[in-house]
């Protein structure tokens, strides 16, 4: 059985692996060396400038405004977001109350609501955008409409338009669109955990609280872990630039008070045309990210439990 059992292992690796250095590698190769250049991105000709793009970006402004915002979503997203799709998962799976013929289960309709927090996951992060942008125009929007309705006039904020509120709009935005595949997520998990263990733990005088927390949350820590990087890499990339690029003024504004890395990485290489120093950028986009996954990965290492 063990006869070309590496040759066989090989076939099937180097395709994907061949698609994978040409589509992703190679793109960060060329990434770190156009930031050593002057390009445009619109002309052919360049030339090398050595660290003067990296040294232009630790002097800017914008920059670090960018970064500061970007570190507050990776730090704040996930952590609000996992926090909530647990507590709706455990509600849906373990939370309800004891029924004559199962002594463990979820709150009735929870199919209902696995559908219905899923649901944001079914549009496009385009549309979420779209749609939140209306809601939160300050003269005929949704939240100021029923905030007038109620006669509170005098407390009518200008969401998008303050600087102290436009980046908590967009973060709320990130958490309605993504909450629900978690939700789902951590769901299929706790299925798989044998209703023994809750029975048990039960029958010798634990709460709903200590069940999540000694049995819950270590049996599903591998899954929130691997959710705690994803839901990072989206507040650090697409999710991110999109939700401010379609709901900001500016986009980014007021006053750069929502810029995110990803979005000034665009700006700076399609309305400026400096597509060398947006792969600086860029650089110190992917240094965070790759700082981020291996702090969470290092923090959250801990013994493996089965069962």
């Amino acid at each position: 059985m063990q006869h070309g059992k590496y040759r066989f292992i090989v076939g099937f690796l180097v395709v994907p692996l061949a698609l994978y250095a040409v589509f992703v590698i190679w793109p960060f190769i060329q990434s770190i060396y156009y930031s050593f250049t002057d390009w445009t991105g619109l002309s052919p000709d360049f030339k090398m400038v050595g660290f003067d793009n990296y040294t232009r970006m630790l002097k800017d402004d914008i920059f670090w405004k960018s970064l500061q915002h970007s570190v507050l979503l990776v730090l704040l997203l996930p952590l609000v977001t996992l926090g909530l799709a647990l507590f709706f998962a455990f509600m849906l799976n373990v939370g309800g109350r004891r029924r004559k013929n199962a002594a463990v289960s979820g709150v009735r309709g929870s199919g209902f609501y696995k559908i219905a927090y899923f649901f944001p996951q079914v549009l496009s992060i385009v549309i979420v955008a779209l749609l939140f942008q209306f809601a939160f125009n300050p003269t005929s929007g949704m939240l100021n409409s029923t905030l007038k309705a109620i006669g509170l006039d005098s407390i009518q904020p200008d969401w998008l338009g303050d600087p102290n509120l436009a980046l908590i709009c967009v973060m709320s935005v990130l958490v309605w669109s993504t909450v629900g595949f978690f939700v789902v997520l951590f769901s299929a998990g706790m299925a798989s955990i044998p209703k023994d263990f809750y029975e048990a733990a039960l029958l010798d005088g634990a709460n709903r609280f200590t069940t999540f927390f000694r049995i819950t949350l270590p049996l599903l820590w591998d899954t929130v872990q691997s959710g705690w990087v994803y839901m990072g890499i989206l507040a650090l990339g697409v999710e991110a630039f999109t939700t401010v690029q379609v709901m900001t003024v500016g986009p980014g504004g007021p006053d750069y008070s929502t810029t995110v890395l990803p979005l000034y990485v665009y700006q700076t290489a399609f309305r400026d045309g400096q597509a060398g120093y947006a792969t600086t950028i860029g650089v110190g986009l992917l240094i965070v990210t790759m700082a981020f996954a291996a702090i969470v990965m290092r923090l959250g290492r801990r013994e493996r439990l089965e069962f």
